[in-house]
């Protein structure tokens, strides 16, 4: 019975988080605007492209919504799924961080491949931010800074946040998180990237647009 309570209780905060991650933030802001945002600039329904295209105030309220979704998921969502917990597993003080990172994932997932929208979503930096502040603060400190002396020196989001994504592994390890964490921030990171590959692309030709420059907004990016 106890491993049947745990299994249940995985699944509903991994559907739950999932749920939570899914909201479309960005192409619900284009769209209260008569825009669908997946038709326009880049065509990807994150931050850096609503910034682009309905520009500063849309762009960073969908930033933060978006990393709010991973902040709740893992800071909120988890420690009342937790609370839920027989006595009898009271004594396995790992369970709170597997709820954590199991929400976690879960509301990065919805938010990369949101069921609202066929399964095409975001690239899922904003909702892994928010997600490492609730389980890593100070690795995400670090990530942070990373991610801010990239933008700054370049102007690239995208180099920004490949740079911070593989940087992340190191630095759970380097602030002395557990083994689960480190792998799951490796997870975290891997997925990032390869979210991120058109944009790698696109810098190494070249091509890559810098936030702030001018872009056409008829069709979206390859």
């Amino acid at each position: 019975m106890r491993a049947v309570q745990l299994v249940f209780l995985y699944a509903a905060l991994a559907v739950g988080a999932y749920l939570l991650g899914s909201l479309p933030t960005g192409y619900l802001v284009a769209r209260a605007r008569g825009v669908d945002i997946r038709s326009v600039g880049s065509g990807n329904i994150g931050a850096t492209n609503v910034f682009r295209v309905l520009g500063k105030a849309a762009g960073i309220g969908v930033l933060a919504v978006d990393a709010l979704k991973g902040f709740i998921a893992s800071g909120v969502l988890a420690p009342m799924m937790a609370k839920q917990i027989s006595p009898e597993f009271s004594n396995d003080i790992n369970l709170p961080d597997y709820f954590a990172l199991v929400a976690g994932g879960g509301a990065v997932l919805g938010h990369n491949y949101t069921c609202w929208l066929k399964f095409k979503g975001g690239k899922g930096i904003a909702t892994s931010a928010g997600v490492l502040v609730a389980l890593t603060p100070w690795a995400f400190l670090i990530i942070l800074a990373i991610f801010l002396i990239a933008f700054v020196g370049t102007r690239y989001v995208s180099l920004g946040s490949v740079l911070a994504a593989f940087c992340l592994p190191f630095a759970a390890w380097l602030t002395g998180e557990s083994k689960i964490k480190i792998a799951v921030t490796t997870a975290m990171s891997l997925l990032a990237i390869y979210k991120h590959k058109a944009n790698i692309q696109r810098l190494l030709n070249g091509t890559e647009a810098r936030l702030g420059s001018s872009k056409p907004n008829s069709a979206p990016a390859p």
